[in-house]
């Protein structure tokens, strides 16, 4: 046994000295990382978001739901004025997801973020992260992330909705069929980290650059759509990227092999540009097994033919 190294645990403060001015940089960075913590597709929004008098950590973006999720670091053991804060955030920022992140966690305190996530009037969902920092020997130090408290079945479902009433045959017609789209993007080709369907007739992933994702959606007129979806949050930028994007058309078409469609969405901030195929969420089971072979085979390809010129075009703003 001799070849085996000795793990050891380091002070976090090693890697990151400062929360603010390095840690909280470092992961909104990463964002990505707790994304796959969470089984989540996160875009980050902001660091230090302002909520009256305090200002958030990290707000960003769980595209899967398109809810807030509003991120808390602390480089010490928890303490009562976070609790505080975490639940003063979560109601400024109508957040749908809280995460707390600390070197150690007090009992007491992962208690009270399993009783909030209990429910008591509130669909929010609190997350306990533990950071810790690992070195094997002498090799390079490492972050590593912990869930000590989250909702009780996070691990393959979200907790039901405090609402009185469950989905609609046809939302939980889409939540199984997400599902399964959902579990072979994220297992079998590493695309995503989201890890629950929704009874919702879209999903959105992150592309690495703000304000461009990349969807699958039940579209309207019986079709079914794979496309690169354009927000930046501002509507004359979003039409500068889509025209950029549009003066390589007979490249992208050339290299997808397949007529895209570039719609402006008259009306609406945002712009799209995708691909269709005949289909709704009401077909059989042997059509709707086809659409997600499509959609999985579609939605790969817009990350590939259109990933390098959205991270060209990201290097130019």
């Amino acid at each position: 046994m001799d070849e085996l190294g000795t793990l050891r645990k380091l002070d976090p403060r090693k890697l990151w000295p400062s929360e603010p001015a390095d840690f909280t940089p470092w992961l909104a960075e990463h964002i990505e990382v707790m994304g796959a913590i969470l089984g989540m597709e996160l875009e980050l929004v902001e660091v230090e978001s302002s909520v009256g008098g305090f200002s958030a950590d990290i707000l960003a973006r769980d595209l899967g739901r398109d809810q807030s999720v509003v991120i808390e670091n602390q480089l010490e053991p928890t303490d009562h004025s976070h609790l505080g804060q975490l639940i003063t955030y979560a109601a400024g920022l109508e957040a749908g997801t809280v995460v707390w992140v600390s070197r150690a966690f007090r009992e007491e305190h992962r208690q009270a973020l399993d009783w909030l996530n209990r429910g008591h009037g509130t669909s929010t969902n609190f997350f306990g992260v533990v950071v810790e920092v690992l070195q094997i020997d002498d090799s390079r130090p490492a972050p590593s992330f912990r869930v000590v408290a989250a909702p009780n079945d996070w691990s393959r479902q979200s907790r039901a909705r405090q609402s009185s009433s469950q989905p609609s045959p046809k939302g939980l017609a889409y939540k199984q069929w997400f599902q399964a789209l959902l579990d072979e993007l994220r297992e079998k080709h590493k695309f995503t980290n989201a890890r629950v369907g929704q009874p919702q007739s879209w999903y959105a992933f992150t592309s690495g650059f703000k304000g461009m994702l990349y969807g699958i959606c039940f579209a309207a007129k019986g079709r079914v759509r794979a496309e690169l979806y354009i927000d930046t949050g501002d509507g004359d930028r979003n039409q500068e990227v889509f025209q950029l994007l549009r003066s390589h058309n007979d490249e992208l078409q050339t290299d997808f092999e397949e007529t895209l469609e570039w719609e402006e969405l008259e009306g609406k901030r945002a712009c799209r540009v995708a691909v269709y195929r005949s289909g709704t969420i009401l077909d059989s089971e042997v059509d709707l097994a086809k659409h997600r072979a499509w959609t999985i085979s579609r939605i790969l390809k817009v990350k590939k033919v259109f990933g390098p010129h959205i991270k060209q075009l990201s290097s130019l703003s």
